[in-house]
């Protein structure tokens, strides 16, 4: 079973930058494909970057050139570095295995990008 803890998130001006992290529980965190999801109010949750448990990364088109995800296995930390953020990144940000689990959602970190 595997339980996460997302942080990092805040209040930005357009063009700045923030960095997610999430510590996930559990030995097998390093075998499996994570990703962090966002999700803006009254839209859908969606995936906007994934990483494998070799380091293979895809990202969603809105965020391509602008964010990048990475990991520690040694710590058990997936991370989200957001840079060039714009208003429209505004949304409760998330991590999960890929594909998403129901049962490993976390209380998610709010990303709000205004001037």
């Amino acid at each position: 079973q595997v339980e996460v803890v997302e942080s990092g998130g805040g209040l930005v001006q357009p063009g700045g930058s923030l960095r997610l992290s999430c510590v996930a529980s559990g030995s097998i965190f390093k075998i499996l494909a994570m990703g962090w999801y966002r999700q803006a109010p009254g839209k859908q949750r969606d995936l906007v970057a994934g990483i494998t448990s070799g380091g293979t990364t895809n990202y969603a088109d809105s965020v391509k050139g602008r964010f990048t995800i990475s990991r520690d296995n040694a710590k058990n930390t997936v991370y989200l570095q957001m840079n060039s953020l714009k208003p429209e990144d505004t949304a409760v940000y998330f991590c999960n295995l890929v594909p998403a689990h129901p049962a490993h959602w976390g209380q998610g970190t709010q990303v709000t990008v205004s001037s």
